[in-house]
């Protein structure tokens, strides 16, 4: 999250407002609903992370143990098969 100086992005009076209630520190204001976007649609990471766990499936299918794809991924033996699980279910 970048944060930006108020003075450059608010009209003065609002600046002056705001400052009745609060001066000198950080203030989050929160995305309105709409605007929203899914967790890792800036970033790339589910995109990532769907990548990473179709390769987890389709290595299980071949018959790559899960003991040796929690090796090979960092991931628990539990995070494996819990990522097998939701592929077969169609969730990725």
């Amino acid at each position: 999250m970048k944060y930006k100086n108020a003075d450059y992005v608010l009209p003065a009076e609002l600046v002056q407002r705001i400052q009745q209630y609060i001066q000198g520190t950080y203030l989050y204001i929160p995305v309105q609903e709409e605007y929203k976007k899914p967790w890792g649609a800036c970033s790339g990471s589910r995109a990532m992370l769907q990548k990473r766990n179709k390769a987890i499936a389709e290595a299980y299918h071949s018959g790559i143990s899960v003991r040796l794809l929690a090796q090979q991924y960092y991931l628990t033996e539990r995070s494996i098969r819990r990522i097998l699980l939701q592929h077969k279910h169609g969730q990725y």
